[in-house]
């Protein structure tokens, strides 16, 4: 998860290390307490009405002039693309031995597949020294010289597995069936550096033996080599439920797109679409409880899926982000309806949106919702070196606007986004709008 206002300083301004100063069991500071005096900051929109509402107006949308995709390294299997093709696109970036570190991953396919599934083949993991790159493929040549380059975890590497280190857990393993073939994937992967170590927190899919959450840690570098932790050995974590596609035996669906936020000397597990938990102190497995809490949020009504949760604190506040379809349906005065509702009769997919709240606390409660940018659903915000804030997009291929056969071809990508800040009064988080630029 991204602190930005509680991170330590290279340069002029403010740096990401993923570690805050303060635990949560203290008083969260003010936003105005940091926010620099006597700047203008543009201000907040009104909000649709009723609440649900989707804003759908272009100055949220991640355009030409806000945003770019990432030259990441080309693999063999992107070359005839010319772009990585990837869903959930993670980036982030670290202060390392006293330089910027930027880090970026996300959901990949196989060779020969035209999505990741019903398998997939790994983590791979890029690095730069700038967000422009150049973007290099993490050297794993070494820890894995038989492997392709940058592939830092795989349901493959099970000839890894030690006694007393588990590399790869049976739940995770490829498996075969009648219906699918080969199945297996893992999704939405996020790289955070948290006490001098290197932690993966990503996704089994929905075609693996178990679906769920789970992290690796790294014995090295970024690069790994990563081994399961003790608490995902046996299952993902938290507790299974009945979820996700029909096709998911039963007992197998556990809560996915888990995340990881840290502050101070402690780190929490976030789950979609509400919960969390806190980390023990050997970073080993969760503190189990009996019923993991749940964030306190404004929640639309009727609420719909949500995906993606993610939190991240600037400046004294805590936001907490998900992923959230707009459908459009006919309103009724005959025009189009866009909102934040569940599927159903005609309701269609359009975008695939990042909504967000503000809280003063890690638990809540949290503000109601708002839109903060157009397609960029499932994402992470982070700042860059500078210490201005971004946010990543892949423009979702499966359905909606991006899924159109016009524009398929310009999804999946690892996409940034310049965000703005409204201030201390404001407190929200755009994507940067033409029309109010900071």
């Amino acid at each position: 998860m991204t602190n930005t206002g509680d991170a330590r300083h290279l340069g002029r301004r403010t740096l990401l290390t993923g570690v805050g100063a303060a635990a949560l069991s203290a008083a969260a500071p003010t936003a105005s307490a940091a926010a620099p005096r006597g700047r203008r900051y543009p201000p907040n929109w009104p909000d649709p009405r009723p609440y649900g509402l989707a804003d759908t107006r272009t100055d949220l949308w991640p355009r030409e002039d806000n945003s770019f995709v990432l030259p990441l390294e080309l693999r063999p299997r992107d070359r005839q693309r010319g772009v990585v093709w990837m869903r959930d696109t993670y980036v982030n970036c670290f202060v390392v031995d006293g330089r910027p570190l930027y880090v970026a991953t996300g959901t990949t396919r196989a060779p020969g597949l035209e999505a990741a599934a019903p398998w997939n083949d790994g983590i791979f993991v890029w690095v730069a020294r700038s967000l422009r790159g150049p973007w290099k493929l993490a050297d794993t040549t070494v820890t894995r010289p038989g492997a392709e380059k940058g592939k830092v975890w795989s349901p493959e590497f099970t000839d890894e597995n030690r006694p007393g280190r588990t590399v790869v857990a049976p739940w995770q393993e490829y498996w075969y069936d009648e219906e699918f073939g080969k199945r297996g994937q893992v999704w939405a992967p996020e790289l955070h550096r948290f006490r001098g170590r290197w932690y993966i927190v990503a996704c089994m899919g929905d075609h693996s033996r178990k679906v769920g959450s789970f992290m690796l840690v790294s014995d090295g570098g970024v690069e790994g080599p990563y081994r399961l932790v003790v608490g995902n050995h046996e299952k993902p974590f938290g507790d299974p439920f009945i979820g996700g596609p029909a096709f998911i035996e039963p007992g197998a669906y556990h809560h996915i797109d888990g995340s990881l936020y840290s502050e101070g000397d402690a780190a929490w597990l976030v789950l979609h679409n509400n919960l969390y938990a806190r980390f023990r102190d050997d970073m080993e497995d969760i503190v189990t409880t009996t019923g993991l809490p749940a964030f306190r949020q404004t929640p639309y009504s009727p609420e719909p899926y949500l995906e993606g949760a993610y939190v991240f604190k600037h400046l004294g506040r805590y936001f907490l982000v998900h992923a959230a379809w707009d459908r459009t349906s006919a309103g009724s005065d005959g025009t189009v309806r866009h909102a934040y509702d569940p599927g159903g009769a005609g309701r269609t997919q359009y975008q695939y949106d990042a909504v967000v709240a503000v809280s003063d606390h890690f638990e809540g409660p949290y503000s109601e919702r708002w839109t903060a940018g157009v397609g960029a659903g499932h994402n992470n915000v982070f700042a860059d070196a500078g210490g201005d804030l971004w946010a990543t997009f892949f423009r979702n291929p499966n359905f909606g606007y991006w899924a159109d056969p016009s524009r398929v071809g310009q999804a999946a990508v690892p996409g940034v986004v310049r965000m703005e800040w409204t201030g201390p009064e404001g407190g929200r988080l755009y994507v940067r709008r033409r029309s109010h630029r900071t």
